[in-house]
């Protein structure tokens, strides 16, 4: 399976950035920088495999593929602001982290406003049935 994979790619870069911490610390956190990069793109790869259910799935519903776009980019970008704060957080800077989090999600909220304009006219169009 995949992700005994990913454990493992993460155990060994665990180590490693362990080992190396006492001699040489700028080499462990460049091993472990190159360790999360290895890691995202292993899941890159996974989720490249996934998308074709995405369209399934908007087919399959009759949702606007727009609409699974934005989603799935609201996804993407949530995970890679939590990613780049945790190595802000690795850094030691915290503050800029949390900055940054709080940028990810005022930029999450502006591409919701299409959802939730399709989600009231919807409502609109349901209401005009009764």
């Amino acid at each position: 399976m995949q992700i005994f994979q990913l454990v493992g790619i993460a155990i060994i870069t665990a180590v490693a950035a362990l080992l190396l911490r006492g001699t040489k610390p700028e080499l462990a956190f460049a091993v472990s920088i190159a360790g999360g990069i290895i890691l995202l793109l292993f899941a890159f790869e996974i989720f490249k495999g996934s998308l074709l259910i995405f369209d399934k799935i908007t087919a399959a519903t009759g949702i606007e593929s727009s609409i699974v776009k934005i989603l799935l980019k609201m996804v993407g970008i949530g995970y890679l602001v939590e990613f780049s704060a945790g190595i802000l957080n690795d850094f030691g800077q915290n503050s800029l982290g949390d900055k940054l989090v709080f940028c990810g999600k005022m930029i999450i909220l502006v591409l919701a406003v299409p959802i939730l304009e399709s989600v009231l006219n919807l409502i609109v169009k349901l209401l005009e049935l009764v």
